[in-house]
């Protein structure tokens, strides 16, 4: 297609996309899919590979994590060049207790997993049907959907399927610029969880305390130290954030055992892998182990995407910016490990991600997708 035809299709998809994407959320919020359950998992997945185009290839690959339902691969086969992976995630953090279907206040569609990131895979499952359309234009579209991104702590399993790929866009949630212009994210902070664990000795906390080493407040004290290193304005943009102490199990005895959970991100990830060196192998007799449970790869896309986001700009007749996210994603592990050129954020709009008020802004179901399929159509036009 030339220019002027890549710019009706990105109008009239974007027209059919809105609607169904809006049905399509619908049926994914309405089932429970909290991350690490199998059964929930499949339920997903079964949804996901329902409203999938009626022609596409379907595969189920071994996930990242052991003891996870597999991941769900749709691919199109086209006759033209170009080869994009479009990439999104069924898991959310909500409990099956807490969760509930899908509900619109005003202008808000409301229900867990919304904007993380089932309203980003309804968008995908939208732009996949409207590429199944002009084959003609592609050599190969895949679609990724995994069920472990909230909680996975293993290396990501995929980059080496997709090496040979052009691009991936990730279809987490999307943001507008402070003047309310459309953004998507082109980079991003690395991410680990640092996990300290304590060994001291339990002990009768009235009769003989004396005799215990406490393991609650050794890593008590370590919590403190480590957010020390709290610095966002500092060379390595680091953010140390303790969010889990667990420890004791009885109100009358000295604590012997226990684990802490250190949220951090920074520009790179040896910043990240450097704080192991702060935290000692004893400390008041309790015995102390910290490893890093994950590691997240920061994204730096910037410079790589100005000419896709130009010409997508052109496309669409109003400006794409790229922008900085700080949480994590699983486009970082793509343009890392592949490496292809990543761009995030083409999800909708929205807010209150993990949260009760967690939503979508409806009528960005349809401007967020033209911002998807500008893209898409400038990196099948450059390839």
């Amino acid at each position: 297609m030339n220019d002027a035809q890549w710019k009706e299709w990105i109008v009239r998809s974007a027209e059919r996309i809105a609607p169904r994407a809006e049905r399509d959320l619908e049926a994914l919020v309405g089932v429970s899919s909290p991350s690490g359950d199998v059964d929930a998992a499949e339920a997903a997945v079964a949804v996901a590979r329902a409203l999938l185009p009626d022609d596409v290839e379907v595969e189920r690959l071994e996930c990242s994590s052991a003891g996870y339902a597999r991941d769900l691969l749709a691919c199109l086969r086209g006759t033209g060049s170009g080869r994009l992976l479009l990439l999104g995630h069924l898991d959310t953090v909500i409990p099956h207790e807490q969760h509930h279907p899908l509900r619109r206040q005003g202008e808000m569609l409301c229900g867990p997993g919304t904007i993380d990131m089932k309203g980003g895979v309804a968008l995908s499952l939208g732009v996949l049907h409207e590429l199944a359309g002009c084959r003609q234009e592609f050599a190969e579209i895949a679609l990724l959907l995994v069920v472990d991104e909230e909680w996975r702590t293993a290396p990501f399993a995929h980059p080496a399927r997709f090496a040979d790929f052009d691009a991936c866009l990730c279809f987490e949630g999307g943001e507008l610029t402070a003047e309310g212009g459309e953004a998507v994210v082109v980079a991003r902070k690395a991410a680990g969880t640092l996990v300290v664990r304590a060994k001291g000795r339990a002990a009768h906390s009235g009769a003989e305390p004396e005799r215990g080493r406490n393991a609650l407040l050794a890593l008590a004290r370590i919590s403190v130290e480590l957010a020390g290193h709290h610095a966002p304005q500092g060379p390595d943009r680091r953010t140390v954030v303790p969010t889990i102490l667990r420890s004791g199990d009885a109100f009358n005895v000295v604590p012997g055992e226990g684990e802490l959970f250190v949220d951090v991100r920074a520009a790179k990830l040896e910043a990240i892998e450097a704080l192991l060196d702060s935290v000692p192998s004893e400390l008041s007799d309790v015995a102390l182990v910290a490893e890093l449970g994950r590691r997240w790869p920061a994204m730096e896309m910037a410079e790589r995407a100005a000419t896709p986001l130009s010409t997508a700009s052109e496309l669409l007749g109003r400006p794409i910016t790229g922008t900085e996210r700080g949480g994590a994603s699983d486009a970082s592990h793509l343009a890392a490990g592949a490496p292809l050129l990543a761009i995030d954020g083409l999800g909708p709009l929205g807010g209150g991600s993990h949260a009760p008020e967690e939503h979508v802004v409806a009528a960005s179901l349809g401007s967020r997708a033209e911002v998807a399929l500008a893209l898409v159509a400038a990196l099948l036009a450059m390839s």
